[in-house]
C-alpha cells in the first residue's frame, strides 16, 4: 500500500509518502513541504497548493491519500486555512479516482505513539524510529504527513472490514434474526 500523507495547512502543507503493509517495515518514498507565500492572493495560494499535490501525485501514484480531519481551533483563521488547503488535497484526489481518508489529530498520534495526547517532538521521534530514518523530518509539518499516511496503512485494514461488515449488513436480502427490525419501535422488535 502506497499513501500520500497530507498535514494540510496554506502557508506550509506537509506532504509525504509511505509504502508498506501493516505488521511490516515501512519505507518512507518522499517527505516535503508546499509552501504558499504569506503575502499572496487567496486563490493563488489555494492554486499553489493544488500544483504542489499534484505534483507529488504524479511522481509516487499513491493507492490512497490521507488527510488530517480539521477540528476546530480557536482561531478562525488558521482553521479556514487549513479546512481549505484539506479541500484542495481531497479534491486533486477525487479528480483521479484516488480514495481519501481523514484522520483526526489524536488518532495519528496514538496510532504512532500510543498516546493521543503526544506531542510534536514525540511524532517525530516515533516517525524517524518508524521508518527507520537518520533524522526527524523538518518542519513538522512533514513529520506530521508521513504520520498521518503510517496511521493509514495501520488502520485501513481494519476500517476496511468494517466497512464491509456494514454494507453486508445494510444489504437487501441479508438474512436477520426472525422477529427482528433495524429501525427502533417498528413492529417485530425485540423487547429488552
Amino acid at each position: 500500500m502506497r499513501v500520500l500523507g497530507v498535514d494540510p495547512g496554506l502557508t506550509r502543507c506537509g506532504v509525504g509518502v509511505v509504502e508498506g503493509v501493516a505488521g511490516r517495515p515501512l519505507t518512507m518514498l518522499g517527505v516535503g513541504v508546499v509552501r504558499t507565500p504569506s503575502d499572496a492572493e487567496l486563490g493563488d495560494r489555494l492554486v499553489a497548493v493544488e500544483r504542489g499535490i499534484e505534483a507529488w501525485l504524479d511522481e509516487y501514484s499513491p493507492g490512497y491519500v490521507a488527510v488530517e480531519r480539521v477540528f476546530a481551533q480557536h482561531n478562525v483563521r488558521t482553521v479556514m486555512g487549513t479546512a481549505q488547503a484539506s479541500a484542495v488535497a481531497m479534491l486533486c484526489a477525487a479528480r483521479r479516482g484516488i480514495p481519501v481518508a481523514l484522520h483526526t489529530p489524536s488518532e495519528v498520534k496514538a496510532a504512532v505513539t500510543g498516546s493521543g495526547r503526544a506531542d510534536k517532538a514525540q511524532v517525530g521521534a516515533m516517525v524517524t524510529r518508524l521508518l527507520r530514518l537518520d533524522a526527524p523530518p523538518k518542519p513538522a509539518d512533514a513529520a506530521d504527513a508521513l504520520a498521518l499516511a503510517i496511521c493509514h496503512i495501520w488502520r485501513a485494514p481494519a476500517q476496511n472490514r468494517l466497512q464491509q461488515a456494514v454494507a453486508a449488513h445494510r444489504t437487501p436480502g441479508v438474512s436477520r434474526t426472525p422477529g427482528t427490525s433495524r429501525t427502533p419501535g417498528a413492529p417485530g422488535r425485540l423487547a429488552r
